[in-house]
């Protein structure tokens, strides 16, 4: 009986999915994935290989400006649906099946297993989980978005519960602004400078915040930019995905080239005051306040202009066929969850030989995607695996 009504409940939420939402997320985890797969061949960054290339730091830069911040947006348009549907508890608890327990997994199995590769010739590897359990550093790698992500979506639940109105006022509002996309897009420009902005300023860019050494780690300056655009994206999700501010046949959908012009726009700004800083500024480790504020300024800009891009061009173009995200959607969870694992054991594979710094990252690029994608298909044959990813 219990297993009839968890597929009913699965079937249900199956038929709710909207495809261009489900590609948006697909092309989020491929960009994880390639972000990954250059940092170490970077020509400016902390990449640890000695053949770099300056290309790759133009494609790390663009997706780290926006790409996590675009996540917790579309993750948090499905929110008001599901509480709606579950209630508080059982939105929860299902929260915690699909966020909880796979970080849990990533934490003390996928983690440690990707991270024995830099210490396989000092200890076995149950030496090496106990040390990094119980001294250090723990680290959580791509998976501290699951921890913030089931956070926020407990807020979410305190907020629906303690003001019920609160998410129906801002859904209001989103909804109004459905016929105006151009209010609509200045006023989450303008949203995106006030709550990156003085975080950026106060914490700079580069600190994390972690308590001890346990794998709760967050980007302090982007710790408001993350709640403000999951709520953002609840407040638009709450006035409905079909027909409101982000139909298919909207305005928003209908100008994605508007937005994506804007992007690169700003984007140039981005290059601009990184050149700025590598080249006009005499004290490279503590460039001025204005440099600062400048480059945060078109960050903000850029990240909210990218997030208005992704979801507004996969609605435009929702009849077009996209073979290999289509291919991925199913599995892109779990690729998202595993791609640590075969990424730093190739990029150890490939670090001696003199490859030019594009053969390597293609040979990691290439495994890592392909491993992590057959990974996850094999552990989707489990069928509490596959509901839970």
């Amino acid at each position: 009986m219990q297993r009839a009504a968890d597929h009913e409940r699965e079937s249900k939420t199956t038929a709710e999915r909207i495809i261009p939402f489900d590609r948006a997320r697909t092309f989020i985890t491929f960009s994880v994935v390639l972000y990954h797969s250059t940092i170490n061949y970077t020509h400016f960054g902390i990449g640890g290989d000695r053949m770099r290339w300056l290309g790759f730091d133009l494609v790390v830069l663009f997706n780290d400006s926006y790409f996590m911040a675009c996540m917790f947006f579309i993750s948090g348009l499905f929110v008001h649906g599901s509480l709606m549907r579950r209630g508080a508890a059982d939105f929860l608890e299902m929260r915690g099946f699909r966020l909880g327990i796979p970080f849990l997994v990533s934490i003390l199995v996928v983690m440690p297993i990707a991270y024995y590769r830099y210490y396989f010739t000092e200890f076995d590897f149950l030496q090496f989980w106990r040390h990094m359990i119980v001294v250090g550093p723990w680290s959580s790698g791509s998976a501290w978005f699951l921890w913030v992500l089931l956070v926020l979506n407990a807020l979410a639940v305190l907020v629906w519960r303690a003001a019920p109105q609160a998410i129906g006022r801002l859904s209001r509002r989103a909804a109004e602004l459905g016929d105006r996309p151009m209010a609509a897009f200045a006023a989450f420009l303008l949203f995106s400078v006030v709550i990156y902005l003085p975080p950026r300023i106060a914490f700079g860019d580069a600190t994390w915040f972690t308590p001890g050494h346990y794998p709760f780690p967050i980007q302090d300056s982007r710790i408001l930019l993350y709640a403000g655009y999951f709520f953002a994206g609840a407040a638009v999700g709450a006035a409905g995905l079909r027909a409101g501010l982000l139909a298919e046949t909207g305005e928003i959908a209908r100008r994605w080239w508007l937005w994506a012009l804007f992007a690169l726009i700003f984007y140039g700004a981005i290059l601009l005051f990184v050149y700025v800083h590598h080249n006009w500024i005499s004290d490279f480790r503590s460039p001025p306040l204005w440099w600062h504020m400048a480059y945060a300024l078109s960050f903000a800009l850029f990240c909210a202009s990218m997030t208005f891009t992704v979801p507004a061009a996969f609605l435009r173009f929702a009849q077009t066929p996209f073979r290999l995200l289509d291919a991925m959607r199913p599995s892109a969870y779990g690729i998202y969850l595993l791609h640590f694992v075969p990424l730093l054991w190739l990029q150890y594979l490939v670090y001696d030989p003199a490859f030019p710094a594009f053969v390597k990252f293609a040979i990691v690029f290439a495994g890592t995607l392909s491993a992590s994608w057959a990974m996850t298909i094999v552990l989707r044959k489990f069928s509490v695996v596959a509901r839970m990813i």
